[in-house]
């Protein structure tokens, strides 16, 4: 297997999980838009459909069974272990069905570019301020269909790169090294923690349409989602 990945193949690899993700694979899971709305029907409201979701998803992963045979179903464009690829379809599935549960359009670039942001736990504030949007305390879907493609464009290399310089040098990464956090993977295990924490970030960000998570990144203070 190669052992490094560029920064490009990095954003090829998302691009692919975010399609898989949203778009569902054939007789394994359905589109988000059918799981989303089956939580929304059995919930009183939108808060409470996506708690539900939320826990379920993070306790059906927690089983090994589970992600190895997943894995042997995602087709990625880039060669990562099996686990490694599954556990980064789940959570960016976590996040981009919550984002479609709290009203945003998942198959717009904007959205899907926050989705990314969401995983890999960065800030992108500033570059959205420098580009005169101001989201105020609250994510709106109005003002993010305003992020520009340039801005986009922009909060990518900072995805690809925040993976690049966690765990390597010189544009290069060491998919070994770069297991706990690209996977949330301890050795050939499930990281329940940090997916709880990734679940948690995408729900105040596009649930309670919370502005300050783009600022915070993976540091933001966050309320453990419990089970209901």
């Amino acid at each position: 297997m190669k052992a490094l990945i560029s920064q490009e193949e990095i954003m090829q690899l998302l691009d692919k999980l975010y399609e898989q993700s949203t778009q569902g694979i054939a007789k394994v899971s359905p589109p988000i838009e059918e799981l989303a709305a089956d939580y929304l029907q059995k919930n009183s409201d939108v808060d409470a459909a996506a708690k539900q979701f939320v826990n379920y998803q993070i306790a059906k992963c927690t089983t090994s069974g589970f992600l190895a045979g997943l894995g042997g179903l995602i087709m990625l464009p880039v060669a990562l272990p099996a686990n490694v690829g599954s556990v980064l379809y789940v959570q960016m599935r976590m996040i981009a069905c919550l984002a479609y549960m709290g009203g945003f359009d998942t198959d717009s670039d904007q959205v899907q570019t926050l989705v990314y942001a969401c995983l890999a736990g960065i800030s992108i504030d500033q570059i959205i301020k420098q580009a005169g949007i101001q989201f105020g305390n609250k994510l709106a879907m109005a003002m993010v269909k305003k992020i520009p493609g340039e801005v986009l464009t922009k909060i990518n290399q900072k995805v690809g790169f925040r993976f690049l310089t966690k765990f390597g040098t010189k544009g290069v990464i060491n998919i070994g090294k770069a297991v706990p956090i690209i996977g949330g993977i301890i050795s050939g295990g499930f990281d329940f923690a940090e997916t709880k924490t990734i679940a948690n970030r995408a729900y105040k960000m596009f649930i309670e349409n919370d502005a300050s998570v783009l600022s915070d990144g993976e540091s933001v203070d966050v309320e453990i989602i419990q089970e209901i």
